[in-house]
């Protein structure tokens, strides 16, 4: 492949890359409802990009089963349901509890340096605007898991947290919510992982993601 040819293709991939991350944040922070048509001249609007890219990533957004392919009728946001919550919770739980046991079991310095790191960002984030807290948030989530050592359990786990953020977006529209300790709950995991207690880390983890699914109780009208 030619320089500019090269070139050609790493700008593609960018405007493809703005365009996916753009949509992404869109539908993951509830600003693009679950079930609304994405139509690509309106798309190519709002993010001053072309049709390609836009397609392509829509076709990103569908593989990462947050867009739906209509036959015929384009896509659109992935519908949300308590059947579809239930399935990603449980599968969220079962999957990061092994990750999580078996990063507890190697872990090592280098992790726990991570994981002090990761966890302070975040305590320091919490008033931050909600894409940077987020951001943060993932991280120490994901720090917990990163010494399990298994790179397609930790892609389950990423994709699982990307799915659960649409819904822990509607639990926080939930009367009640705001006086959830989030930041205490975090704390308790965070100590029990650093003190290597894989039973209490365990059971506090568990817990800190079905507390999210008993806020959206009174919300199942996004069925």
């Amino acid at each position: 492949m030619a320089a500019n040819d090269e070139d050609i293709s790493r700008t593609a991939q960018s405007t493809t890359q703005r365009a996916y991350l753009a949509l992404r944040d869109a539908i993951l922070s509830g600003e693009i409802a679950p079930g609304e048509r994405l139509k690509v001249e309106t798309l190519k609007s709002t993010y001053a990009t072309g049709a390609s890219p836009v397609r392509e990533a829509l076709s990103l957004l569908t593989s990462d089963q947050l867009v739906e392919r209509r036959d015929q009728r384009g896509f659109r946001v992935a519908q949300a349901s308590k059947e579809q919550f239930e399935e990603i919770l449980n599968l969220r739980c079962k999957l990061e509890d092994l990750a999580l046991q078996t990063s507890l079991m190697k872990a090592t310095k280098e992790w726990e340096d991570r994981l002090v790191l990761a966890h302070h960002h975040m305590s320091r984030a919490y008033n931050a605007p909600a894409k940077e807290f987020e951001e943060h948030h993932k991280a120490f989530h994901m720090a917990l898991i990163s010494a399990c050592e298994s790179p397609i359990l930790l892609r389950f786990c990423d994709q699982l947290y990307s799915l659960n953020v649409r819904y822990r977006n509607f639990a926080g529209k939930s009367k009640g919510y705001a006086k959830r300790d989030v930041a205490e709950e975090h704390n308790e995991i965070f100590q029990a992982a650093v003190d290597r207690d894989t039973t209490r880390a365990s059971e506090l983890l568990a817990s800190h993601y079905r507390i999210t699914g008993n806020y959206l109780v009174d919300l199942l009208t996004i069925s």
